[in-house]
């Protein structure tokens, strides 16, 4: 039989009075997956993240952790930590001291977790510290270490490397990447798409609490076809040929090139159309696409609904 998968979420929805925060999520989280929650402010990220974790219950819908109700109670959650929102701590208590206070609550041998906690996010030369004297970027190091202490298999992390400066998103990055690696599932609500794209290999981005893409970044990227730059002797005519032409989409003026998307037999054929209506190519370069152009191109305008497995087209 298997195993039931770390989050597996089915028709969430958390309704606050006429307003709809989140509107019919579905997802499932697989065992080692790095997983991205993303959308804009006011997306309804973090009500689902306070939703999985058993903190508010859902106006409609179910969560199961392992395949268990997050609402039944602390048993629900073995094997399950994290935090939403930034982790609150007692500022005039060391960070060893406030990690004690949560292994007490805890219990379960959480006491004798602290030191690997700290030695894991890299706090042990500053645990004798009090609180109130570190960095954004060690608070939030601190709150991770809190979750450690649960031992847990799954962690859930609402914007862990908002207002960290660089180094600190580096370090959080990096720290992520080595629990992952050690075998940990990672399910982390961010709007750092860079981030998440070099940390995460599946998504779901959600849109005025409606999940608009679900799946792995790598299939977003392959459904979404090239898109490629363009210059010419005669950009007007260039731009009348490119609308003209069968297979293209996305067509834009952007930074004073022609930007559009098209397969490769399709600009091949666009290449010989341009010639033939006099506007001679001096440039036509290829375009990487990245997981920030995607979010813009499936959060921004009307995206007819969601998308599994492939991107759609939408104005941007």
């Amino acid at each position: 039989m298997a195993a039931d998968p770390p989050i597996e979420v089915r028709g969430l929805v958390k309704r606050y009075g006429e307003i709809v925060a989140v509107d019919g999520v579905d997802l499932t989280v697989q065992a080692g997956d790095v997983y991205g929650y993303l959308g804009p402010n006011g997306a309804g990220k973090t009500t689902s993240l306070r939703m999985m974790l058993g903190l508010i219950r859902p106006t409609a819908g179910n969560v199961r952790l392992f395949g268990r109700d997050p609402l039944l109670g602390v048993r629900a959650l073995e094997g399950v930590a994290g935090f939403v929102e930034a982790p609150q701590f007692y500022p005039y208590l060391s960070g060893r001291r406030n990690l004690d206070l949560l292994a007490a609550y805890d219990g379960h041998g959480a006491s004798g977790r602290i030191d690997q906690a700290l030695a894991t996010v890299e706090l042990s030369d500053r645990a004798g510290d009090r609180v109130g004297g570190y960095s954004h970027g060690m608070r939030q190091r601190l709150g991770i270490a809190g979750a450690l202490l649960r031992a847990p298999k799954l962690l859930l992390l609402d914007e862990p490397a908002t207002g960290l400066d660089p180094a600190g998103m580096r370090d959080m990055r990096v720290l992520i990447r080595r629990l992952a690696d050690e075998g940990m599932t990672v399910l982390l609500s961010s709007h750092l798409l860079p981030e998440v794209e070099e940390l995460c290999n599946k998504v779901a981005i959600v849109r005025s609490g409606k999940i608009v893409y679900e799946g792995a970044i790598a299939d977003l990227k392959r459904g979404a076809g090239a898109t490629y730059r363009l210059a010419t002797t005669d950009d007007e005519r260039a731009l009348a040929v490119c609308r003209a032409q069968r297979g293209l989409a996305d067509i834009r003026i952007d930074h004073g090139y022609i930007c559009f998307a098209a397969d490769g037999t399709t600009a091949a054929e666009l290449s010989q159309a341009l010639v033939e209506a006099g506007a001679l190519i001096t440039m036509l370069a290829p375009e990487t696409v990245t997981l920030e152009n995607l979010f813009f191109s499936l959060t921004e305008g009307d995206t007819g609904g969601r998308s599994d497995g492939a991107l759609e087209t939408v104005p941007r």
